[in-house]
């Protein structure tokens, strides 16, 4: 009991490292010319070529299988149509918006996280995600209508970053974390490479970057894509996608505070929004005592 409660504490510090780290993200990505399907090509393929060059990485890839390789490539298409959705919400609406949508995450994982993970429905989680809604109603009411579009694929970007958390939780246990992480970003890059190579042409989809760019990219790709994708696939053999997501609602906290000091994002929004964003926030600390009241366990045993 002891040693379990001690490694979900750890995953909650780690996945909290990675909310704040995943909070410079939308900072990156507006401050990043490139348009969305490229800036995710590349962010992806540093990731990769990163990775590449560690021999464990190697041979924990072949430990791994082709069946599981096969497997963590085809939830890599997930993940990299949530990137591609969430760097389009920031260009069409703005980094503020873009992260608030993710709050909405929580309210998905708790609707496909179960039967993913062979689990039931919790009724604190479904809760829970209920009690996030209003916060969700209000931040969309106060985003202006020409960032509506940004809102609806921001929203989708929330859906399938709740589909991919549950998916990795079934499956993550199978191999050693940084081999994962080496297949799913590079199966994600070539799914969108060859995707945009087909729709848009090679030239539009692998648009070169200019070197300011390319310094945000290393940045983006290496500080805040790599090490907490790592954190995060640890994080995940002890907690479980829902509480995942409900640390994660943390993330627009972060980057709004950071948007609207160097963008001044406050500016194009309401009130209304920030409230919302308020309400997802007080959700978020109120689970480890929700559930301790409705499962009727010990507050020492909820991870933190």
């Amino acid at each position: 009991m002891h040693t379990s409660s001690a490694a979900e504490r750890k995953a909650l510090w780690q996945i909290h490292a990675c909310v704040l780290l995943w909070g410079f993200t939308a900072i990156l990505g507006k401050l990043i010319a490139l348009p969305a399907l490229a800036l995710v090509i590349w962010r992806v393929g540093i990731v990769a070529a990163s990775l590449a060059v560690v021999p464990r990485v190697w041979r924990e890839l072949r430990a791994l299988g082709a069946r599981n390789v096969a497997l963590f490539a085809a939830v890599s298409c997930v993940i990299a149509v949530h990137w591609l959705a969430f760097f389009a919400a920031i260009k069409i609406a703005n980094a503020s918006v873009a992260v608030a949508c993710l709050a909405l995450s929580s309210i998905f994982a708790a609707i496909v996280e179960p039967p993913l993970t062979g689990r039931r429905h919790q009724v604190d989680e479904l809760l829970l995600g209920v009690l996030a809604l209003p916060g969700a109603w209000l931040l969309v009411g106060g985003v202006p209508d020409a960032m509506q579009i940004g809102v609806l694929i921001g929203t989708a970007a929330a859906f399938l970053t709740a589909l991919f958390a549950a998916l990795n939780k079934r499956y993550v246990t199978r191999g050693d974390p940084a081999a994962i992480t080496f297949v799913q970003m590079a199966s994600g890059g070539l799914f969108l490479a060859l995707l945009g190579s087909l729709t848009l042409g090679v030239e539009a989809t692998l648009q070169q970057p200019s070197l300011t760019d390319l310094g945000w990219l290393l940045l983006l790709a290496l500080l805040c894509t790599l090490l907490p994708f790592l954190l995060f696939l640890r994080a995940l053999r002890h907690i479980t996608a829902f509480t995942t997501q409900l640390a994660l609602n943390l993330e627009p906290v972060y980057a709004i505070v950071i948007a609207a000091l160097l963008f001044r994002e406050y500016a194009e929004l309401t009130p209304r929004f920030y409230l919302g964003v308020a309400l997802i926030l007080a959700v978020v600390f109120a689970q480890p005592y929700l559930q301790r009241r409705l499962r009727n366990t010990p507050l020492d045993s909820m991870p933190r």
